[in-house]
């Protein structure tokens, strides 16, 4: 059962959500110069912004992560690295702004909700 998508009507009346183009890490392929260049699926989907919690800032803060952060809910499965499996980077484009999924902080069988880090353009 996809509780995110349930409550969504009601939160939408009070913070509507955004439009977000998910850039999904697909690996990378090397350069003419033996560089790594990500590669990316590109994804259109919308989504909830919402301020961090203090658990959420505490979790952030430990990872070393201190920059422009937000979170969102999004429905579907994505990553922040995960080193271990080889996987993530994806990154969120919102409006102007790009952003890194910096964090997992919750992860449903439908739906997942990202710390997400404004990158520099």
């Amino acid at each position: 059962m996809n509780l995110n998508s349930i409550v969504s009507g009601a939160i939408n009346a009070v913070n509507p959500q955004v439009a977000v183009m998910i850039q999904q890490s697909t690996g990378s392929t090397t350069g003419a110069d033996g560089s790594q260049i990500p590669t990316y699926n590109t994804i259109p989907a919308f989504g909830q912004m919402q301020s961090l919690s203090a658990s959420d800032l505490k979790r952030l803060e430990a990872m070393g992560i201190q920059s422009v952060q937000q979170k969102i809910y999004l429905n579907g499965d994505y990553e922040g690295i995960f080193r271990v499996l080889g996987k993530g980077g994806d990154m969120l484009t919102i409006g102007n702004y790009t952003y890194l999924v910096s964090a997992v902080l919750e992860r449903w069988p439908d739906w997942v909700s990202l710390g997400i880090t404004m990158q520099v353009s």
